[in-house]
């Protein structure tokens, strides 16, 4: 029954911390932003050359029409492909996005197992579900366990890598690593099948005691709940800034007129005053005390 309690402990600390981490970006102060054209929310025609409303004649009188459409499609491109890591790096590209496609594809294999047993099918449809939860789960272990040894040898091995890769983000790789191998000596542990991750759903779902698991799998099944604690402590809960990154930073061109929503927010954001702990030293800031120039 403790593994149990564990699995449910794990998952709904990583939801709970995730929607911490989502607020925590969400409540920051408007940041620096860069207006770094192309940006998808603009009109389509002006989105190919890197244009914007500005080039309009007293565009300041008109009422502005956001793209919302070409947003979804290129945020969909970079959550889904990496798409700006394959255009500027694409050596590092097929290793990262090895690991990237194997956690979609086990988030997937989850989703699949609970739908398995929340949802029982039968039939032609409990045989797909079923094929489709062995793919998933055998797909995104693989493409995990290489992306991450990928990632390990590259970050040792290429020295502009290794300058700056800190002992932490050789761990969270290792932990990932650990995570996904011990998926696929489960799986072969099991006769090549994952039909033990539905069992597991169905003694989650009706809090019973998992039962059944041999050894491998339960070290697998640890491991994994401890990934969905640490993940959202770290940085690799990047998926929770990414949002904010393109539409708070890199996208956010609404122009600075007067009685506009951005000046009453640069407005209130001005008078903040920060933190004790957060004062500046720079000398403009704190001015030295009367006569110490003449020192």
């Amino acid at each position: 029954m403790l593994l149990t309690l564990f699995c449910w402990f794990a998952i709904i600390f990583f939801i709970a911390a995730s929607v911490k981490k989502f607020r925590y970006y969400a409540n920051k102060p408007m940041h620096g932003r860069q207006d770094l054209y192309p940006i998808p929310g603009e009109d389509p025609d002006r989105v190919e050359y890197g244009g914007s409303f500005y080039e309009e004649q007293r565009w300041y009188e008109k009422s502005r029409k956001k793209n919302h459409r070409g947003e979804i499609i290129d945020m969909l491109a970079e959550m889904l492909f990496i798409k700006k890591l394959f255009q500027k790096q694409t050596k590092l590209w097929w290793v990262s996005y090895s690991l990237h496609l194997g956690i979609y594809c086990i988030i997937a294999a989850m989703v699949i197992g609970a739908a398995a047993v929340l949802l029982p099918f039968t039939g032609i449809l409990a045989t797909l579900l079923g094929l489709a939860l062995t793919v998933a789960g055998l797909a995104g272990a693989i493409l995990m366990t290489i992306g991450t040894i990928g990632l390990l040898v590259k970050r040792i091995v290429d020295h502009e890598f290794r300058n700056y890769t800190t002992p932490q983000e050789y761990f969270n790789l290792a932990f990932l690593c650990a995570g996904s191998a011990t998926g696929l000596a489960a799986f072969i542990s099991n006769g090549c099948r994952f039909g033990y991750v539905k069992s597991i759903f169905s003694d989650m779902f009706h809090f019973r005691s998992i039962k059944g698991l041999n050894k491998i799998t339960i070290v697998h099944v640890l491991i994994f709940c401890g990934l969905l604690i640490y993940i959202p402590l770290t940085k690799m809960s990047h998926y929770a800034g990414k949002f904010f990154a393109f539409h708070s930073v890199l996208w956010d061109n609404r122009p600075n007129l007067p009685g506009s929503k951005v000046e009453q927010q640069i407005m209130e954001e001005a008078s903040i005053k920060p933190s004790p702990d957060m004062q500046w030293s720079a000398p403009h800031y704190h001015p030295a005390p009367e006569g110490d120039d003449k020192k």
